[in-house]
């Protein structure tokens, strides 16, 4: 007799089907898994052995083959446990094996039969919800798994409650869906002082969902300003809440099911390596870009980045995914995300301040802002100097205009642009391109000439002009302007990094 039980495999946020087929065959006693498993699942047999163990069971003194199907996909982690188990279970006759074809299993193994969370829940529960079946899961990770809508879900904390429930001796309840949070928005932006364009820049950044680059002296308040970002940026809608949801779930950072309507806000330090940074290593999971999917990804110190970590970024800020190559996969993340990076103008971070700066001004500043390629300059939409703060600016009163009044804004014109792109796949302006931009951004008479003079003038690429015209949209929302306007395109061509001079 074979018995057979359904799980999943996970390759980026796609969950592909996989058969755990169990058979006991006469001869030598031995426990064999194949199907292309890496370590941790080859591990799973003397994980099971203790879990049946502990439940007083000992294993049939025959062979114990384990075939995971398709061969040729590979199968990584550890919540192959669980389905082993109950497939070698069904195969002794301990359960029903005709009640297990009703469930897709996943859930790893302690040697006492516990049942412990897995990342990746949330993507089966919705595996299972497409295929008509129910989710037999780790008990701490069912309301997680009851997102994915009207599906049975089996949270068990032990196998022994499984095997219960099945026998109809102590039937395990539904679990009720995790609560949505609204969250922590970090600090206010009346804490900042002065900086008035710097503040602007940021509106315009959040109302649009623009890449912005703050340059200037340390000190004065450029990582304060984007820690500020998400408490102006409207929340999660419920379909993007999900999105965000199920890369945590495979990161295996959704904790207690608790899905969050506040956007992500990832600020990894400048020693990331390139698979931390965009996703990969040896089992591939998503990086910061990925994590950061549908909200802000904050570099700072950009120079000090690697060279060829930052160069990576280009791809997935063009795109809005990340695709990690290895020999045996091919793995796809989403990474719509909303680059903002801050930096020094030098090494010594005081060019032009005569009582400060280093000897090798001005020559430093461009060895150091050489570090960060054109290609990727080109692909961030504001470039806005930050000013260093006076004693008089230190010793202001708080701003009048705080966090919640901005918010106000920027969902005002993120609301005119979820109309305007509702029959598109487009969220925003910085999404918008081609004929749909052409038909929404071109700038009245005035604007084309001022744009052409610029064009010439800055010697922009197409990328470059693209992105000015989605920032004049976002200015023209801002100010509840049907159509794009000169003094929309001037200051949108305020905020473009100038050409190096020769």
């Amino acid at each position: 007799m074979v018995a057979s039980v359904s799980t999943v495999a996970y390759l980026g946020l796609e969950a592909r089907a996989v058969e755990v087929q169990v058979q006991l065959i006469p001869g030598l006693p031995n426990f064999n898994v194949v199907g292309l498993a890496d370590k941790a699942v080859g591990e799973s047999r003397e994980r099971v052995r203790g879990a049946i163990a502990s439940m007083g069971l000992a294993l049939p003194p025959k062979r114990i083959v384990v075939n995971m199907s398709p061969a040729d996909l590979p199968k990584e982690g550890s919540h192959f446990d669980l389905p082993i188990a109950l497939g070698l279970l069904a195969a002794m006759g301990v359960v029903d094996a005709e009640q297990l074809a009703d469930y897709v299993v996943v859930g790893e193994l302690g040697l006492d039969a516990r049942i412990a969370p897995s990342p990746g829940v949330l993507l089966a529960a919705l595996h299972a919800s497409e295929l008509g079946k129910g989710l037999i899961c780790p008990a701490a990770q069912g309301a997680e798994a009851a997102w994915a809508g009207s599906i049975g879900v089996l949270a068990a904390p032990d196998i022994l409650s499984l095997v219960n429930h099945f026998k109809g001796h102590g039937l395990i309840g539904a679990p009720a869906p995790g609560e949505a949070e609204d969250g922590a928005h970090g600090p206010d932006l009346r804490q900042v002082k002065g900086q008035e364009t710097a503040k602007r820049a940021l509106e315009i950044a959040a109302a649009g969902g623009h890449n912005l680059m703050m340059v200037g002296p340390p000190g004065a308040g450029k990582s304060l300003m984007a820690a500020c970002l998400p408490g102006i940026l409207p929340p999660l809608d419920a379909a993007e809440a999900l999105e965000v949801s199920m890369v945590a779930s495979v990161a295996g950072t959704l904790n207690g099911g608790r899905l969050t309507r506040t956007r992500p806000f990832r600020a990894p330090h400048h020693s990331a390596s390139m698979a931390a940074l965009t996703g990969g290593g040896l089992k591939v999971k998503p990086g910061e870009v990925s994590l950061a999917h549908l909200g802000v990804l904050f570099l700072d110190e950009l120079p000090e980045f690697q060279r060829a970590v930052l160069d990576s970024l280009r791809q997935p800020l063009e795109t809005g995914t990340v695709s990690v190559a290895r020999a045996n996969a091919h793995v796809t993340f989403p990474a719509r995300v909303q680059l903002v990076a801050a930096m020094n103008p030098c090494r010594c971070g005081h060019l032009g301040d005569a009582a400060l700066a280093c000897s090798r001004a001005p020559k430093c500043a461009a060895d150091y802002q050489a570090k960060v390629s054109g290609p990727l300059l080109d692909r961030i939409d504001l470039h806005v100097e930050v000013q260093a703060l006076s004693a008089a600016d230190l010793v202001l009163p708080p701003a009048a205009e705080g966090s919640a009044e901005v918010r106000a804004r920027v969902a005002a014109a993120r609301g005119v642009q979820a109309a305007r792109y509702e029959d598109h796949p487009v969220r925003t302006n910085a999404e918008a391109d081609g004929g749909l931009l052409d038909a929404v951004a071109t700038p009245d008479e005035a604007g084309r000439a001022l744009l052409a003079q610029a064009s010439e003038a800055m010697r922009l690429s197409a990328r470059g002009y693209t992105r000015i015209l989605r920032v004049a949209r976002t200015i023209a929302d801002l100010a509840g302007s049907e159509g794009v306007g000169r003094i929309h395109v001037a200051e949108a061509l305020s905020y473009r990094r100038q050409p190096p001079r020769n």
